[in-house]
């Protein structure tokens, strides 16, 4: 286990971190919550509260992904409680892993509750002690008022360390009762974060003298949601890094297991590129202006390998930090350099001159495309079925956790029909322009 001043250095830290110089309690307590399935869904988490769905979201996504290898959503309902808990077990490994530096240094984060704050504590070799006998159960069934509050979490916080993931998953199945208590989601974030360690969250996040998660409402920042959902804690969700202004800002650097889209992305307030749009399992974090839910199918058809067109066009675009669909003359040659066509000085001139015949000094993307790959192949299906998940209870009709249904087809007309009333719609039409959705029982689920 770690030496205890380090310990208390690094929570002070990444408190800090999280939270800016001072807690609130409300939105402290609004976090406060375990990883609790739905009765009517039993795959599907519940949140109580705004705010930690930045953390329950990303976790339900690659609970979501692992079932889809394993069968059918409608044999989904049949699973045990002992099945619940290897697949949050899964999610939460996955996510830690990912956080981690190479060579990977694991450090986990539990918390104690006797009189001396070391009943629960190991000897710190990753395995974990167990604790499954049951004998500390029944001293969490009746938690005190003062025991929910910020403070008391922040001194009985504990940490050990290991390099080996087995280690990780042992030690995650042996305490997972803790995961599903008062602290568990606050137990896996500080995990994440702690894993990531603070030089490497300060690195990345785009500000870190700015908290975390709001002081006000509670909501995850951008960096955080992304440090769950791909191990990197950037503020941005475009492809790669782009200089902007003079400023290197940091964003995705490879396809992600699971996806991201963004309401806002139709107001051009951010831009979500190809690795969090098109990633390698077909589920998708949806974020709204103030909540996060998880999209998915079970057609494997719309996460297809990158086409070279695809790739093309992503390339290209890593050169358009502005996302104006052209650039300057002079990158032609970058651009090409970059998807390993003909480079040569001699060729470039030439083809600058066909590509730019008006002698604007741009390239346009689409004139590009046409000169490269003119018969671009359509690997996604006309037709494929969506589910939906919100883990609001207040959001769900009649206040029931499930997956909401829809059948979605792409039309062939691409103009888009952005509607201020469908916030559904205007947000999967940034992956897909031309789709409608007829979800079951005309019920449109919501993002908020």
């Amino acid at each position: 286990m770690a030496d205890p001043s380090s310990v208390n250095e690094a929570i002070v830290q990444i408190k800090t971190l999280l939270w800016g110089n001072s807690v609130k309690e409300e939105v402290f307590n609004r976090w406060a919550q375990g990883f609790i399935f739905s009765e009517d869904e039993p795959t599907a988490l519940v949140q109580l509260e705004g705010g930690p769905c930045a953390v329950l979201a990303p976790v339900q996504a690659f609970i979501i992904k692992d079932l889809l290898l394993q069968g059918a959503p409608n044999t989904w309902r049949d699973i045990t409680s002992d099945k619940q808990d290897a697949l949050l077990v899964k999610a939460a490994l996955e996510i830690i892993s990912q956080a981690a530096d190479d060579p990977p240094y694991y450090s986990l984060v539990h918390i104690v509750h006797g009189d001396d704050g070391d009943e629960d504590d190991n000897d710190g070799d990753g395995d974990g002690d167990g604790d499954g006998d049951g004998d500390g159960d029944r001293e969490r069934e009746e938690i005190e008022p003062h025991e929910r509050d910020s403070e008391y979490f922040h001194s009985r916080l504990r940490i050990v360390e290991t390099r080996n993931l087995d280690d990780v998953e042992k030690w995650l199945t042996s305490r997972i009762y803790m995961f599903k208590e008062q602290f568990g989601v606050l137990l896996l974030l500080y995990t994440v974060v702690c894993t990531k360690g603070l030089e490497g969250m300060t690195n990345e996040m785009s500000d870190p003298t700015e908290p975390a998660i709001d002081s006000t409402y509670g909501y995850g920042s951008q960096s955080l949601i992304n440090l769950m959902l791909t191990g990197r804690a950037v503020g941005h969700v475009w492809d790669h890094d782009q200089n902007v202004g003079g400023l290197e800002l940091r964003g995705i650097d490879k396809q992600n297991a699971v996806g991201f889209l963004a309401f806002l992305e139709h107001l051009r307030f951010c831009e979500v590129g190809t690795f969090l749009k098109s990633p390698s399992h077909p589920v998708w974090v949806l974020g709204s202006e103030t909540h996060l839910t998880v999209l998915f199918s079970t057609d494997r058809r719309l996460v297809s390998p990158e086409t070279p067109a695809e790739h093309a066009r992503r390339i290209f675009k890593k050169f358009d930090p502005e996302g104006n669909n052209f650039i300057p003359s002079n990158l032609l040659g970058d651009v090409l350099a970059e998807l390993g066509l003909c480079s040569d000085k001699e060729y470039i001139d030439i083809i600058r001159k066909k590509l730019d015949s008006e002698s604007l000094g741009i390239i346009l993307l689409a004139a590009f495309m046409d000169e490269y790959y003119p018969e671009e192949i359509q690997t996604c299906p006309d037709t494929f079925p969506l589910l939906h998940y919100n883990g609001l209870l207040r959001s769900n009709p009649d206040n029931r956790i499930i997956y909401h249904t829809g059948d979605a087809v792409l039309l062939e007309c691409t103009v888009k029909c952005i509607l201020d009333s469908n916030p559904m719609l205007t947000v999967l039409q940034t992956k897909w322009p031309s789709i409608e959705v007829q979800w079951n029982g005309n019920i449109t689920p919501s993002l908020n």
